[in-house]
């Protein structure tokens, strides 16, 4: 430790002495490491001074601010035109930032606390717990779930379905007490303000909530769940507004009964004791059945609900289903679905056990913490559910299985594309997917969760920590000089405004570049040596820092996922065109990045039709999340393509033909062509197919950013590197493995081959491992068996052939650049 202070202390003094010829628009100096706020990490500290000419990054393009969280106008066009209204420019609500105004009263001793009297004047919506167990027990579908159980002596003795239902009465007795909300909010307030700088609320969103809970509908808020304190955060941030505060469905166990008896009197609803998981919880006959009575009576009396969603396991969808089958059945008219995003400059940490004495340890030293970075939280427009359950105006392509829509073109190279959208009903809990349940409706549930995630997704904002930590990851993985890193990020910033996506920051570019290098001080190597002009930022080569820098990166990708499918069917045509060339040698790992820069000006014009249709067969290996349900794959697709176009990646060009179109696609395809109007008239199709152009792309380099096509392609690299390991690894497993051993021997495989590389870190974590085994699950490669001791996991025989895993590996490979 002496020995890295010493060699910062001499980096400081080098940049004292070139600081007039260095960096003019950056940093003076950078001094030394000091410990104290990030323990014996090293923090910066910066003397900056304000400088002429500096650029200004502005959260709005122009004098307006980018609308998110709008209602799908495919989906639910009557909600987005009913509760569109004016929305003026309201600005933010810092949640942290209290002070004498926001009381009744003035004073000396109400500005010290005014945090109490705030607390204390808020507006909170007692919920008692009534004769809500009566309710349960009368519900048909608890009283059918007890009929299978044995032990029932008879369907209508009330004492035996109590002493059934007893597992879950402390579930069915949450309740909010306003006394214990109140303090519980001053706490949360304290003890945020020790975590994060602020947290802001977009005060935009809040008119439409205030008016869909006038108009009686309950709300159901729904969130994507990066961390325990998501629901403490949407809670808060509504107890702050006078709005209802929700009933909060938990996902993680909680041990200490004392700590149980209080989250459930402040509204959240806890697993059963038995239960350590969600997946263990649904196992059990009675937890279903009494988890949508619950649910239902809750709806009947008005109130809110809040429901996470994983999108790396689905856990959460299942409360959606209950809340859509019981639309279904009439017992709730219905609901409002409010998607939230939330966006953190820096996510807190999830790895503490949750009981009584390690949330006081977390807590207490909370209160000793330096603030690093904040949150932003933005709430959705409201849309109806039942609409969205009625609605035949989203789109109804065919779900299928993967494996139907790939293995023809892994295995047999056919030219057709099955058109259709993945069948990923693992997000779906065993009750949303029995054999009573209509054929259709494991489906709807499907495209509810998949249209959710999707939309609490495109809520976020983007954080400058996720610009900067994508720039180092996906474009200078290398290294950067600071100056680069801020022209980028200006770049960055524009596009992301332009693709209407809020940002969670302002400023001048000075000051937005320090913050964020500041919170990732910890997994970067800021050095520089003497010549040098100014700092060089390098992301740590290890495996804490990479998926640190991935995780903040996500957003950045989801924003221009169009783009990087785009630009990843690119680089597969490219492969498939080019039998030796630059393109084979950056597949194969053998070409340096900044080689491959000079190579894209070379003669290759590329198919607008074989493009589209390699970019529709990579939407298929997707991720749950990134492509909204109700659009089509392949809309998509074309639309994956056009997005190039725009960005100035590909050119268009016009093929022409001696021949008619319609006539090659004759003669190629054997399509048969017909009109609308007369079925079996020939004349009018050869004129309207002699009007169409077939289109063509040459490549191109933006000015602005002339490796862009490698910086977006290097986006979704880690998931597909994360697929063609694991399918290297396959012949070395001895399959069949339970579910949880087979994903660990994954997941040590891909980090020992990260490891050996000393690069590649981000294709190697947990939610990497878990996704390629699933997605290989769905292509037909392994299969389940689900037996005594729970699933297990083997390689089908048709996959036990090296060749055909030789072809899956290229396959997916042809879209991965190194």
């Amino acid at each position: 430790m002496e020995a890295t202070q010493r060699v910062w202390e001499e980096f400081g003094e080098a940049m004292e002495k070139n600081y007039r010829t260095a960096s003019k628009l950056f940093w003076r100096t950078v001094r030394h490491l000091r410990r104290g706020e990030m323990g014996d990490h090293p923090s910066l500290s910066w003397d900056m001074k304000t400088m002429k000419k500096l650029k200004i990054i502005l959260p709005c393009l122009g004098r307006f601010r980018t609308i998110v969280g709008q209602c799908c106008h495919q989906c639910t066009p009557n909600s987005l035109v009913s509760k569109l209204g004016q929305r003026s420019s309201l600005g933010f609500h810092n949640l942290l930032r209290i002070n004498e105004t926001h009381t009744r009263y003035r004073g000396w001793l109400v500005r010290r606390a005014c945090c109490a009297l705030f607390v204390i004047g808020c507006k909170v919506n007692a919920s008692p717990v009534g004769n809500r167990m009566e309710g349960i027990c009368q519900s048909i579908r608890v009283k059918k779930a007890l009929t299978t159980e044995q032990t029932v002596p008879e369907v209508g003795d009330s004492p035996g379905q109590i002493n059934q239902l007893s597992p879950f009465l402390p579930l069915i007795n949450t309740c909010i007490l306003p006394g214990l909300l109140r303090f519980a909010a001053w706490a949360m307030l304290k003890m945020f303000g020790s975590i994060f700088d602020s947290i802001q609320v977009n005060l935009n969103h809040l008119p439409p909530l205030h008016r869909a809970s006038q108009e009686g509908s309950p709300l159901v808020y729904v969130y994507v769940r990066q961390s325990p304190v998501d629901c403490a955060l949407i809670s808060l941030a509504l107890f702050c507004h006078n709005l209802r505060i929700p009933y909060t469905v938990y996902p993680l166990q909680v041990h200490s009964c004392s700590l149980r008896a209080i989250l459930q009197r402040i509204g959240v609803v806890l697993l059963p004791p038995s239960s350590p998981t969600e997946q263990d919880a649904e196992n059990n006959r009675l937890y279903s059945p009494a988890m949508t009575s619950l649910v239902s009576e809750l709806l009947r009396e008005g109130e809110a609900i809040s429901v996470g969603l994983s999108v790396e396991t689905g856990q959460g969808g299942e409360w959606l289903a209950r809340i859509r089958q019981l639309i279904k059945e009439g017992s709730v008219p219905d609901v409002s679905l409010v998607p939230v995003g939330i966006s953190y400059d820096c996510v807190p940490k999830t790895n503490i056990q949750v009981g009584l004495r390690s949330v006081l340890q977390w807590v207490w030293s909370s209160l000793w913490m330096t603030p690093g970075g904040g949150v932003r939280i933005h709430f959705a427009q409201p849309f109806s559910l039942k609409e969205m359950c009625e609605s035949r105006r989203c789109n109804e392509d065919e779900w299928l299985p993967l494996q139907d829509l790939l293995l023809p073109v892994i295995l047999n190279n056919r030219p057709d594309s099955v058109f259709g959208q993945r069948r990923m009903l693992w997000l779906l809990p065993s009750h949303c997917t029995s054999e009573h349940r209509e054929a259709t409706e494991p489906e709807r549930d499907l495209r509810l969760i998949l249209h959710l995630m999707y939309s609490a997704t495109s809520t976020m904002a983007v954080m400058s920590t996720s610009l900067v930590s994508s720039l180092l990851l996906y474009k200078h993985h290398k290294g950067v000089r600071a100056l680069v890193l801020c022209r980028d990020v200006a770049w960055l910033t524009e596009k992301v405004l332009f693709r209407n996506r809020d940002v969670g920051f302002g400023g001048t570019l000075v000051e937005i570049v320090h913050y964020s290098l500041s919170l990732l001080a910890p997994h970067l190597i800021i050095a520089a040596a003497l010549s040098k002009k100014d700092p060089v930022i390098v992301p740590r080569p290890s495996l804490a820092a990479t998926l640190h820098l991935s995780h903040q990166a996500h957003i950045v990708t989801h924003t221009f996922i169009l783009e990087a499918v785009g630009a990843c069917a690119v680089l597969a045509m490219l492969c498939d065109v080019a039998s030796s060339g630059i393109s084979s040698r950056i597949r194969s790992g053998g070409v340096d990045w900044e080689e491959a820069k000079g190579h894209l000006d070379f003669d290759v014009v590329l198919c607008q039709s074989k493009l589209t249709e390699i970019a529709l067969q990579l939407t298929h290996l997707l991720p749950p999340g990134f492509m909204p349900p109700c659009q089509s794959s392949q809309s998509f697709a074309l639309n994956a393509v056009d997005s190039l176009v725009t960005c100035g990646i590909l050119i268009m060009e016009e093929m022409t033909r001696s021949a008619p179109i319609c006539d090659f696609w004759k003669k190629e395809v054997d399509l048969i062509w017909t009109t609308s109007d007369d079925p079996y008239s020939e004349s009018d199709c050869e004129c309207d197919c002699e009007e169409q152009d077939l289109h063509s792309y040459k490549i191109n380099q933006p000015k602005e950013c002339p490796d862009m096509l490698f910086f977006l392609c290097s986006m979704l690299a880690g998931h597909l590197r994360a697929l063609c390991w694991t399918t290297d690894v396959l012949d070395r497993l001895h399959a069949p493995l339970p579910e949880t051993e087979f994903v660990a021997q994954i997941r040590s495989y891909l980090y020992d081959t990260a490891n050996k590389k000393k690069q590649h870190y981000e294709s190697c974590s947990e939610e990497a491992a878990r996704t390629a085994v699933r997605t290989l699950i769905d292509l037909g490669v392994l299969s389940e068996e689900r037996q005594n001791g729970g699933v297990f996991l083997g390689v089908t025989p048709l996959f036990q052939l090296a060749e055909n895993r030789q072809k899956l590996h290229n396959f997916i490979s042809k879209y991965l650049f190194n």
